[in-house]
């Protein structure tokens, strides 16, 4: 059975700590394979001191708050040196995150290029402290655009809920078909899409990304994690993970981006709290 910590806005995820595998041979259409020795040799992201980043957002303080959950904070900030604007991901040091999946965010962005994926710019290591710095994505995630609305904003619309679906789609296709080896993202739901400019998605937070099955073997044994509502049954009930996890996840994304329904909500009544229920059980009703 999967154990569940609480994490942001009630759903949750555990860390676990499983050695990556790599992949036997080459193939031209694929990506570099991620050093599976956990190496930093072979990062290009830019190292930035705690000062620098502290700086950059002005000392953390709560005005340029974005956003908290487990794993700590993230806060709007500007590089001196460039004046580019930023998002700094400060890691609570007793949170949810921990070194492993700081090194696995780490080392997933730097190797690993797309135009939906999020760009990471640089990491901070300065004794204790843990901080990652990504290019800004001014319109949020794809959670604050669906659910909770205030009065004043406007629902997607309907292209560009599938624009959004679309790259997200080629963002997770990267991941699968074109990194070497595959990787399955192991986190996907609609918090974690980040929109540029124009609803152009980006997927984000990598620190449970994990090196998927190559060879003969048809899937990756693991303790179980990954978000409530969003993580297939399978992998949940047996710990054998495979691409289709992800597939399974973006299912949910979509029926969110369809019905514009939670993939868990408490709030509604019996028989309704879980998105992919609550469809099947309206499917069940149709005759084909």
């Amino acid at each position: 059975m999967a154990t569940w910590n609480p994490r942001e806005r009630g759903r949750g995820r555990e860390r676990e700590g499983e050695n990556k595998k790599s992949r036997n041979g080459s193939d031209p259409k694929k990506e570099p394979p991620i050093p599976k020795d956990g190496s930093t040799a072979h990062i290009a992201a830019q190292t930035f001191t705690f000062r620098e980043l502290a700086a950059a957002t002005k000392n953390f303080r709560p005005e340029c708050l974005l956003g908290e959950g487990g794993f700590g904070h993230v806060y709007k900030g500007r590089l001196e040196s460039t004046g580019q604007v930023v998002a700094v991901k400060q890691l609570d040091r007793n949170g949810l995150q921990g070194n492993r999946e700081f090194l696995v965010e780490v080392l997933m962005l730097s190797l690993l290029h797309h135009p939906n994926l999020v760009n990471l710019i640089g990491y901070c290591a300065d004794g204790d402290q843990r901080l990652l710095v990504y290019e800004f994505m001014p319109l949020g995630s794809l959670e604050d655009h669906l659910h909770d609305l205030p009065s004043d904003k406007e629902p997607l619309d309907w292209n560009t809920r599938m624009k959004i679906a679309a790259g997200a789609a080629k963002g997770l296709e990267y991941l699968h078909d074109k990194a070497n080896p595959p990787v399955i993202y192991r986190d996907l739901k609609s918090s974690n899409i980040l929109l540029d400019e124009g609803f152009h998605p980006k997927l984000s937070d990598f620190g449970l990304a994990k090196l998927g099955p190559v060879g003969d073997k048809t899937h990756v044994s693991t303790r179980v994690m990954g978000t409530y509502g969003y993580c297939a049954p399978e992998y949940a009930m047996t710990g054998q993970l495979t691409l289709k996890s992800d597939v399974y996840s973006f299912g949910v994304v979509f029926l969110e981006l369809i019905t514009g329904r939670k993939a868990i909500d408490n709030d509604r009544g019996p028989g309704e709290h879980n998105l992919v229920a609550w469809v099947s059980m309206h499917l069940s009703f149709l005759e084909f």
